[in-house]
């Protein structure tokens, strides 16, 4: 229902069923399908949105018989990624996502295909390119894949330049909804859009965030997950979500004042495995402490090794959740005293880019330094360290 809300339209009734099995050709079954259709004439709906994904033949069955337009899961979805897309990478993703989508569901589909002109579903870069033809959508879909994966390669070489400056990398990730953006502009000290409307970020944001001492981290805010996130969309935004495959350390926000916790939670997983990022290491932040009662707080911390309780709204808890991400970086310095020869400039300077020198001799030929560096990078001054 919410995400139905997100895309701006009233809701009027929903309609529960529980079976076995989907039926084949409508999904629901041809009773539970009368009786829909009879809530439709009765509260002059134009309207049907099923929370679940509808093959082509299902969709068309499901249309004749109802008579208004109905859209799948999916379509919903990409409904609301199209309203928020706002960058050029960002309408490149959805237009794939689209197309791929569309694709299998152009033949044969001459009323769904009388029904793209407008409204909900339609929305987005691809809209007036679904009329074509395979082949033409096809040459589209290549097309928008190199696009995409010409973004996809400026994103590493950013990356790859953020690890030449060893600055740890850290993503938020968590269930769409639970103020990850708003523990972003905490975080941050930024002002990146906040809504409790869903999936308000599709872009990724990276600012840096200061631990103190010297110590930096870059922060990415990234697209939230759902329950059933579309394949579609997984792969579409494969550039984007590569950003947390590659973090450094994931940030998994929670919204500790939600009754279906776990059911959110396990959610997150199950897409992080998907996307390859099953085994990056985590913290996480249970959001919200501000609603959350005290009993329910100590429940949701006992189990949870390691969880931070905070509430991005108010600030509480954030000084704790940054200390707890040093640690898990091992970003706590270290004093050491390194040698190098006089000729290992690239090094020498490297020790100053990423921690403090306190010292700094020259002597026969030799540069001795006295400095303070995250433990984190310690192994690779081991043949220096004197």
């Amino acid at each position: 229902m919410l995400l139905t809300r997100s895309a701006e339209a009233e809701v009027l009734g929903t309609v529960v069923q529980e079976r076995p099995r989907p039926d084949a050709a409508t999904l629901v079954g041809r009773g539970k399908l009368e009786e829909i259709a009879e809530r439709i004439r009765d509260a002059d709906a134009n309207l049907l949105v099923f929370d679940d994904e509808l093959s082509p033949a299902q969709q068309r069955n499901v249309e004749q018989a109802v008579d208004v337009k109905v859209i799948d899961r999916t379509q919903l979805i990409l409904d609301i990624f199209a309203r928020r897309a706002q960058t050029r990478e960002g309408r490149l993703q959805v237009e794939l996502a689209q197309l791929s989508y569309f694709l299998p569901r152009l033949a044969g589909q001459g009323s769904l295909l009388s029904r793209l002109g407008g409204g909900i579903g339609t929305r987005g870069p691809g809209e007036t390119k679904l009329e074509t033809d395979r082949r033409r959508i096809r040459q589209r879909i290549q097309a928008v894949k190199r696009e995409i994966e010409h973004v996809r390669r400026e994103r590493q070489t950013r990356r790859d330049g953020r690890r030449r400056q060893d600055v740890p990398v850290v993503a938020l990730v968590g269930y769409t909804n639970a103020g990850k953006s708003t523990l972003f502009n905490a975080l941050t000290q930024s002002d990146a859009v906040v809504s409790d409307q869903l999936f308000m970020t599709l872009d990724p944001l990276i600012r840096r965030v200061e631990l103190g001492s010297g110590r930096g981290v870059l922060l990415v805010d990234t697209v939230g997950f759902i329950q059933k996130l579309p394949h579609a969309l997984v792969a579409a935004f494969r550039a984007t979500l590569e950003e947390v495959t590659e973090a450094d350390l994931l940030l998994h926000v929670v919204d500790g004042a939600s009754s279906d916790v776990e059911e959110r939670e396990s959610a997150v997983e199950t897409v992080l495995e998907e996307i390859g990022a099953g085994e990056r290491p985590r913290i996480l932040v249970l959001n919200k402490s501000d609603s959350i009662p005290p009993g329910r707080a100590d429940a949701l911390l006992n189990g949870r090794d390691g969880a931070v309780l905070v509430s991005a709204s108010t600030g509480a808890g954030i000084e704790r959740l940054l200390e707890t991400v040093g640690t898990g970086l091992a970003l706590e310095p270290r004093r050491v005293r390194l040698r190098f020869r006089d000729t290992e400039r690239r090094a020498i300077s490297a020790v100053y880019a990423a921690g403090r020198v306190l010292e700094h001799e020259e002597d026969g030929g030799e540069v001795i330094l006295q400095a303070e560096l995250p433990e984190r990078l310690l192994g690779r001054y081991r043949g220096n360290i004197h």
